[in-house]
C-alpha cells in the first residue's frame, strides 16, 4: 500500500526551522512547567550554559558541530543526574537540547531516546511530561518506530484533546501497523476535526475504511477525492470496484462513465469494462450500442468472446431480431453444435418457428442429440409464431 507507506515520514529540519525550535525551547519548557509549579529556579551559570548551547546550535552548519554540541548537552545532563530539584530540572533541559540537536542531524530515534530520558526525570511536572510524551511519539514515528510511537501518541490523545494533525499522524501509523480498527477510529476523529482534508488524507481514509470493512465510507472518501482531483484513473477504478462490491451496479457504471467522459479512463480494457458495467447495471441496450460501435470501428477486436458479449447484451435488452442475428454470427464463427442448439431453443421460446428449426437442424447435423429431440417436439407441437 504505497500511499500509506509514504505518509508522515520525517522531514528534513532546515536551518531556519532549527533556529525557531531552539529559540522556543526554554520558553516552552517554562510556559508548560510553570502552571504545575515544577520548574525550580536555575543557577545563573547553568542558564548561561544552556543559552550558549542554544546559540551554538543556531550557528552550527555541519554535522560534526552538531554532534559535539549534542555530546556537550548530554555530558551536562549526566553530570547533573541525582542532584537536587534544580539540578534535575536542568538535566531535563539539557536532554531536550540534545534531542533537538539529534533532530537536526535527522537521528530521530536518538532524539526520541533523549526526550524519553527527560520525561523520566524525577519531579518533572505533569504538563511538561505530557508535552515531552507528545514530542517523543512524533520522533519515534519519524524514526520508523511505528508501534512504540503509535502507542505513545494514542495514550497521549486519550488524555489530551490534540489537534487534527495528531489524529492523521496516528491514523497513518496505525495503518502501517495494519491496526485497521484502531486506525478507523483515528480517521473518524481526524475527519470530524478537519473541514478540508488533503487529498493524501482522503486517500488514507479510504484505504483504512476499506481495510476495516467499511466499503461505503471508503467509497465516500474516494468520491470526495474525485470531485477535486479527477485525473487519477486508479481512483476511478477503485471507486467503481467498491460500488460493485456494495451491489451498487448502476452507481459503478455511472462512475466509470464519468471517468471515461473526462478522458481519464481509456483503452480497450477500460472500454470493455464500461460495457460489462452497463450489463451489470441493468442497461444492456446501452452496452449493446457501445459494443456494436466499438466492433464496427475496430476499437475492440472482433473476437468470438466479444460477439458472445454482444449477443448477450441484445438478449438481455430483449431486442429479439438483433439478439438472434448476433447469436447466429457467434454460431457460424464457433462452428459448435451447442451454439446452434442454444439459438434454436431461444428462437423456440420466442415463438420464432423458422429460425428455431433452421438452427436446430444445424445443431443436429453437428451431432446434437438434444437438437433431434427438439425438432421432434416441434413437429408434434407447432409453434404459434409471434
Amino acid at each position: 500500500m504505497p500511499v500509506l507507506m509514504s505518509m508522515f515520514m520525517p522531514m528534513t529540519t532546515s536551518a531556519s526551522a532549527m533556529r525557531r525550535v531552539l529559540a522556543a525551547l526554554l520558553f516552552t519548557a517554562i510556559a508548560v512547567a510553570a502552571p504545575c509549579l515544577a520548574a525550580p529556579a536555575l543557577p545563573g551559570g547553568i542558564l548561561r550554559d544552556i543559552e550558549s548551547i542554544e546559540q551554538d546550535l543556531e550557528a552550527a552548519d555541519g554535522s560534526g558541530d552538531i554532534r559535539a554540541l549534542e555530546a556537550r548537552a548530554l555530558s551536562q545532563a549526566e553530570r547533573l543526574a541525582g542532584g537536587n530539584a534544580a539540578d534535575r530540572w536542568a538535566r531535563a533541559l539539557y536532554l531536550q537540547l540534545a534531542s533537538e540537536a539529534a533532530v537536526h542531524r535527522q537521528a530521530y530515534v536518538e532524539a526520541a531516546e533523549h526526550i524519553a530520558k527527560a520525561r523520566a526525570v524525577r519531579g518533572i511536572g505533569t504538563g511538561m511530561r505530557a508535552h515531552w510524551q507528545h514530542r517523543e511519539a512524533s520522533l519515534r514515528l519519524g524514526g520508523g518506530q511505528q508501534a512504540r510511537g503509535a502507542d505513545l501518541l494514542s495514550d497521549w490523545l486519550g488524555e489530551h484533546p490534540g489537534d487534527v494533525a495528531d489524529y492523521w499522524q496516528l491514523a497513518g501509523a496505525q495503518a502501517r501497523l495494519e491496526r485497521w480498527q484502531a486506525a478507523k477510529g483515528s480517521v473518524s476523529a481526524g475527519l470530524a476535526r478537519d473541514d478540508s482534508p488533503s487529498d493524501a488524507h482522503l486517500m488514507l481514509a479510504a484505504s483504512i475504511y476499506q481495510q476495516a470493512g467499511e466499503d461505503d465510507k471508503a467509497l465516500r472518501m474516494l468520491e470526495r477525492l474525485l470531485a477535486r482531483a479527477p485525473e487519477n484513473p486508479d481512483t476511478w477504478r477503485r471507486a467503481a470496484g467498491l460500488a460493485q462490491r456494495l451491489g451498487q451496479h448502476a452507481h459503478a457504471a455511472a462512475l466509470w462513465e464519468a471517468g471515461w467522459r473526462q478522458g481519464v479512463l481509456e483503452g480497450e480494457a477500460a472500454l470493455e469494462r464500461r460495457i460489462r458495467l452497463h450489463l451489470a447495471a441493468g442497461t444492456p441496450a446501452r452496452a449493446a450500442e457501445l459494443l456494436k460501435a466499438a466492433l464496427e470501428q475496430g476499437r475492440l477486436g472482433d473476437s468470438l468472446a466479444h460477439r458472445r458479449l454482444l449477443a448477450t447484451a441484445y438478449q438481455q435488452a430483449r431486442v429479439r431480431p438483433s439478439a438472434l442475428e448476433a447469436w447466429r454470427r457467434v454460431a457460424e464463427q464457433s462452428g459448435e453444435a451447442e451454439d446452434w442448439l442454444y439459438i434454436g431453443q431461444l428462437a423456440a421460446r420466442w415463438g420464432k418457428d423458422a429460425p428455431a428449426r433452421e438452427a436446430l437442424s444445424r445443431a443436429q447435423s453437428l451431432g446434437s442429440e438434444q437438437a433431434s429431440a427438439w425438432l421432434s417436439y416441434l413437429d408434434q407441437h407447432p409453434l404459434a409464431t409471434q
